[in-house]
C-alpha cells in the first residue's frame, strides 16, 4: 500500500497524532510519501528522523497512490484538494483541529481506523466541486480555479453593500444588494453557507445553494438549485474592486467582471470510515452536541 501524507499547520497537540500515524504505517509496511514542506517541518521539530520520499506538486500524485492522509482540520483538507485535483486519489482527514466535517477521524480512534484503511474496509464519498471562469481574465483565478466548499463574492475596502446580478442558465434571477453572495456545494453547506442561514445538504445531494450574505432586500432567501445549473454573476459597488474567494483562496476582481460558476467535470473522493459517517458527524457536532441514540 502507498499513501501520501500532507499536513498544513503544526500544533504541540498534533505531535502524538503524527507519531501514531507514522508508527502504525511503518509497522504495517505501508509506503509513505510526504509533502516536502510538511516533512521539512517534521524534521525541524524532531518529530521523525527517518528519511522519506517526498512530493511537492499535484503532478506527482498519480494512480499509484491508494490514498492521501490529511493531518489537520477541514482547512487542511481543502488545501489537500488542490494537490489531488482530478487524479482521483482518495482523501482521508485526521482531525487535529476542532470542529471538523471533513476531517472526521478523531485522535483517540487513529489506530482502529487506520486498520480499516489497511484492510480496505472503507467507502468512498464523491464530492462535487465548483469551477470559476472570470471575464476578463484574472491571473489569480487561472491556475486553481475550483473549490470544494464554496465560491463567494464580497465587498472590499468598503462598508457599503455590493449589488450582485445573478443569472441561472442565462435567465435573470435577482440582483442581490448585500455584503456578498455564497455559492456552496453540499460539502460546503455546513460551512460559510450555514453561518449565513443557508440549509444543510447531505454530500450525495445533486444540488447547489445560493445564499446572500446580510442582504438588504429582506425577502432574499437561500435558494437550492440543481448542480447542473450554470450560474453567472456580475458585481458592482462603490469601490473599483470586490473579493472573490474559492474556499480559503482570495482574489481581487474588478467591478463589472463576469463570473461564470459551474460544476467541475471531476469529483473529489473522500474516504468514509465505518462509524464516522456524515450523519454521525452532523449529530455529534452540530445538531445536538452529542449522539443521543438510546
Amino acid at each position: 500500500m502507498k499513501v501520501a501524507i500532507y499536513g498544513q499547520y503544526y500544533l504541540v497537540s498534533t505531535e502524538p497524532i503524527i507519531k501514531d500515524i507514522f508508527v502504525f504505517f511503518n509497522k504495517n509496511n505501508v509506503e509513505m510519501v510526504i509533502e516536502a514542506e510538511f516533512l521539512k517541518m517534521l524534521y525541524e521539530k524532531k518529530i521523525i528522523q527517518k528519511e522519506y520520499n517526498t512530493f511537492s506538486s499535484h503532478t506527482e500524485l498519480d494512480k499509484s497512490f491508494d490514498m492521501l492522509i490529511s493531518i489537520g482540520g477541514d482547512g487542511t483538507i481543502l488545501r489537500a484538494v488542490t494537490l489531488v485535483r482530478n487524479s482521483g486519489v482518495p482523501i482521508l482527514g485526521i482531525n487535529a483541529g476542532r470542529l471538523g466535517f471533513l476531517a472526521t477521524v478523531q485522535k483517540e480512534n487513529i489506530a482502529a481506523f487506520m486498520q480499516f484503511v489497511i484492510d480496505k474496509k472503507y467507502t468512498i464519498s464523491k464530492r462535487t466541486l465548483l469551477s470559476l471562469c472570470c471575464t476578463p481574465e484574472n491571473e489569480s483565478l487561472l491556475d486553481i480555479n475550483f473549490a470544494m466548499n464554496e465560491i463567494s463574492v464580497s465587498r472590499k475596502d468598503s462598508t457599503s453593500m455590493i449589488t450582485v446580478e445573478t443569472y441561472l442558465n442565462d435567465e435573470f434571477l435577482n440582483s442581490y444588494w448585500a455584503d456578498g453572495l455564497i455559492i456552496a456545494t453540499p460539502t460546503g453547506s455546513t460551512g460559510y453557507n450555514l453561518s449565513c442561514g443557508g440549509p444543510i445538504l447531505t454530500p450525495d445531494v445533486k444540488s447547489l445553494v445560493i445564499t446572500p450574505i446580510a442582504p438588504h432586500n429582506l425577502n432574499a432567501r437561500p435558494l437550492v438549485v440543481p448542480d447542473e445549473t450554470e450560474i453567472r454573476l456580475k458585481v458592482s459597488g462603490r469601490e473599483n474592486q470586490y473579493l472573490v474567494s474559492l474556499d480559503s483562496r482570495i482574489a481581487s476582481v474588478k467591478n463589472e467582471s463576469i463570473l461564470t460558476i459551474k460544476k467541475t467535470p471531476f469529483q473529489i473522493n473522500m474516504v468514509e470510515i465505518p462509524e464516522e459517517t456524515f450523519l454521525k458527524t452532523l449529530r455529534t457536532k452540530l445538531l445536538w452536541g452529542e449522539d443521543r441514540r438510546n
